[in-house]
């Protein structure tokens, strides 16, 4: 199927939508869920759904409405409802059936991309990656972390990405709080930089992060700076078709642990990415890996009042063998201004 082109994208190809409402009920039937309840979410924009407030998914078709219970079938025993739906939300539905998550049905559907939406994503890299790249030639001494990743952000939205989800900048011992926000830090000579973007491309995410040093690298950080780009390589090579995701969780384990590392390690070597930042596949877990699957592999060490180091790539699982989808340079960028 070939997506329309034009201001709306993919999200907004009828064709596209009526094959993946298509499914969608299909997999009701199988999971015994009489209708589908969304807000606007991933699961919502996966669908088509614009506005808002609620997008109904019944055997008979989708609409959108201000009152769902009025359009949720007579009888209904089980209705899925979005994962994303607030506690308010739940209460004032005032549906008399059985309110079940509706992950089951459209998780699976959304976990394998479809052509189009590879294209998407590798669109949003390429302009995540593009920046990083920029990056490399900005005056970086005597900047705020603050003032970099609002530049950042501009550069992001300069590419063309329609949404710019986070621009972030870490300097000197910030880089080793997994959690930091851009603040008032200036930054130095001396000084690692950690530097992340994720935007938005056609509705699709993806996220890319490197690491600078501001005219040379604090003491021992090249050593381990190296243990997590040879983690990556480790991901990298054991995301493969029909293997665990949770071996490329194992890969990154086994070469930061060997390093004597591990104690500082990430909680997390990577997730799922698409129509949001997170989502499946989720790499804790031993369910295969498929053809069109894609996840942003970030491993990452953080050691405590020193300095951390986290790279992420969007990859994409195929055929024949895992793909990054934006191979930009990862050598530590030695900053000069």
């Amino acid at each position: 199927m070939t997506p329309r082109t034009g201001d709306g994208g993919v999200l907004d190809d009828p064709e596209i939508t009526a094959a993946r409402l298509g499914a969608v009920r299909d997999a009701m039937a199988g999971e015994g869920i009489d209708a589908l309840v969304l807000r606007p979410s991933p699961d919502f924009r996966f669908l088509g759904g614009g506005d808002g407030p609620f997008l109904v998914v019944t055997g008979d078709g989708a609409s959108e409405t201000g009152d769902p219970a009025a359009l949720v079938p007579r009888g209904a025993r089980r209705v899925g409802v979005d994962p994303e739906m607030r506690v308010r939300e739940l209460f004032a539905l005032a549906i008399e059936a059985e309110l079940v998550p509706a992950s089951p049905v459209l998780a699976p559907l959304r976990a394998r991309k479809e052509p189009y939406e590879l294209a998407a994503i590798e669109r949003a890299a390429l302009a995540a990656e593009g920046v990083l790249l920029q990056a490399r030639e900005l005056a970086w001494f005597g900047a705020t972390e603050r003032a970099m990743a609002d530049r950042l952000r501009m550069l992001l939205l300069e590419s063309g990405c329609e949404e710019v989800l986070s621009a972030r900048v870490a300097a000197g011992a910030h880089t080793a709080s997994p959690g930091h926000r851009p603040g008032d830090r200036v930054i130095n000579p001396g000084d690692a930089v950690l530097v992340s973007v994720c935007g938005r491309w056609d509705g699709y995410c993806a996220e890319a992060a490197r690491v600078f040093a501001v005219a040379e690298p604090p003491d021992d950080y090249e050593a381990m700076y190296w243990v997590v780009l040879a983690a990556r390589d480790a991901a990298l090579a054991a995301a493969r078709p029909g293997a665990p995701a949770s071996a490329v969780a194992a890969a990154v384990t086994e070469v930061i642990d060997g390093s004597g590392y591990g104690r500082f390690a990430a909680p997390r070597s990577g997730r799922g990415v698409g129509l949001g930042p997170e989502e499946g596949p989720r790499l804790d877990e031993d369910a295969p890996l498929e053809p069109g699957m894609t996840f942003c592999l970030e491993p990452a060490i953080y050691v405590p009042e020193l300095f951390g180091a986290r790279v992420a790539d969007v990859v994409a699982c195929t055929g024949s063998g895992p793909v990054a989808l934006a191979a930009g340079p990862h050598d530590l960028q030695i900053l000069d201004r």
